[in-house]
C-alpha cells in the first residue's frame, strides 16, 4: 500500500474539516476486522481500535470507504456518508449493511460469459443509482466471449443512462476505459457475484496482485476470491473497492433506484388512464399498450415489477409511516369497492 502526501489523494475535500471532532485527524476506513480497523492517513495505513459508540451511531457500524475521526489510536467517530451502495443484511431481517461508503462511482461488474446477465444486472443498478454515486457496468472476460459486441449493446439497450465497458484482464482491452473513472482522490466501488473476474481486475488496475484470483470452472465462470471488502489506492491516484461475491442482493431504500433504472417503465406508467393502475389487464394501461406493441419487453417488465414490490415491502418493514400510508390507501379502496358493489343496479 502506498502513501500519500496529500489527504486529497484519499478523497478527503476540505469541506469536511468542520465535520472533525476537537483534537480529532481524518482517516479513511480500508478494511474492518472485527475490533480492528485497517485506516489510511497522510502517514500511511495503521491500524486502530473503534469506540463502542460508533455501532449505535450508523448503521452496522464503519464500513470501507468511511471518514472516521482519529484520537490517538481510537477511532471516535463516523463522518457523514455523502454516497452509500447500501442493501439488506442476507437472511430474514430489515437490517442495513453498508457495502461501502463516499463513493463516486459504482462498478457494476458482470461477464462475457456463462448465464444470461440483463436481470442481475439491472437489480444491481437499481441499488448503485439509489448510492447517490454514478453507476457504470463493466463486462469483463470480453477474450472469452463469443459475440462481445452483440452482449454490450444488449446490456446498454436496458442500461439506461449508463455506460457500458467491456473489459479484458487479460489482454488489456477495456482497462483505459475503467481507469479514466478513477482520477485522483476518486473513489469507485466494484460490486456483483463471485466469479465474475472482479479480483482480476482489480489487479489489473493496481498493476500488482492485491486480490487473489483461482482458476476459471469447466463453465467458463471464476471462483469466488474475495472474503473481505477492502480499499485500494491504484498508480493514478484513484481509489477501489473491491467487495466479496453477492449472493443476495437484498434491496434497503432503493426505490427511487428501481425508478431510476427502469426508468422507460416508470414513464410509461404515467401515461396510464388510472393513477392506481396495476397493469394488470385495466382499460387505459399504458404499460400493456407498450407490451402489445412491442415497445416494451415483457421480462423487462417482470423484472421491473418484481424490484418495484420488493423495493415497497422493504420501506413498509423499515419505515412506520409508510406502513400508516399503506394501511389508509388500502381502506380507501376498499370503501370505494364497497361503495361500488353497494350501488342500485339499473
Amino acid at each position: 500500500m502506498r502513501t500519500v502526501s496529500d489527504l486529497s489523494d484519499l478523497g478527503w475535500t476540505a469541506d469536511r474539516g468542520p465535520e472533525l471532532p476537537p483534537g480529532c485527524t481524518p482517516a479513511r476506513v480500508a478494511r474492518v476486522d472485527r475490533a480492528r480497523l485497517s485506516v489510511l492517513t497522510g502517514q500511511g495505513e495503521q491500524r486502530v481500535v473503534p469506540a463502542a459508540a460508533l455501532y449505535g451511531a450508523e448503521p452496522g457500524g464503519p464500513a470501507v470507504g468511511d471518514w472516521v475521526a482519529l484520537r490517538g489510536e481510537l477511532a471516535v467517530a463516523v463522518l457523514p456518508r455523502r454516497h452509500a451502495f447500501v442493501r439488506t443484511v442476507a437472511g430474514r431481517t430489515s437490517e442495513a449493511q453498508v457495502v461501502a461508503a463516499n463513493l463516486d462511482t459504482v462498478l457494476v461488474v458482470d461477464a462475457l460469459t456463462g448465464d444470461a446477465r440483463m436481470r442481475r444486472v439491472e437489480r444491481y443498478l437499481a441499488v448503485a443509482w439509489s448510492s447517490g454515486a454514478t453507476p457504470v457496468v463493466v463486462l469483463t472476460k470480453a477474450d472469452l466471449g463469443d459475440d462481445v459486441g452483440a452482449a454490450v449493446a444488449a446490456v446498454r439497450e436496458d442500461a439506461l443512462g449508463v455506460d457500458v465497458l467491456p473489459v479484458s484482464s487479460v489482454t488489456g482491452v477495456g482497462l483505459g476505459d475503467v481507469r479514466a473513472l478513477l482520477g485522483p482522490g476518486r473513489t469507485a466501488a466494484m460490486v456483483g457475484p463471485s466469479g465474475v473476474g472482479k479480483s482480476s481486475l482489480a489487479n489489473a488496475l493496481a498493476g500488482r496482485t492485491v486480490a487473489g484470483t483461482r482458476e476459471i470452472r469447466e463453465d467458463g465462470r471464476g471462483r469466488h476470491t474475495t472474503t473481505a471488502r477492502e480499499l485500494h489506492l491504484l498508480p493514478g491516484g484513484g481509489l477501489l473497492v473491491d467487495t466479496p461475491g453477492m449472493r443476495e442482493l437484498g434491496l434497503y431504500d432503493d426505490a427511487h433506484g428501481v425508478d431510476t433504472a427502469y426508468a422507460d417503465v416508470t414513464e410509461l406508467a404515467t401515461g396510464c388512464r388510472f393513477r392506481d393502475c396495476g397493469h394488470g389487464g385495466e382499460p387505459g394501461c399504458a404499460v400493456a399498450a407498450a407490451i402489445d406493441d412491442g415497445r416494451l419487453d415483457p421480462a423487462r417488465f417482470t423484472a421491473w415489477r418484481k424490484l418495484e414490490a420488493e423495493a415497497r415491502r422493504q420501506l413498509l418493514r423499515v419505515d412506520a409511516r409508510a406502513r400508516a400510508e399503506e394501511r389508509a390507501r388500502l381502506r380507501t379502496r376498499f370503501r370505494a369497492q364497497r361503495a361500488q358493489s353497494n350501488r342500485p343496479r339499473v
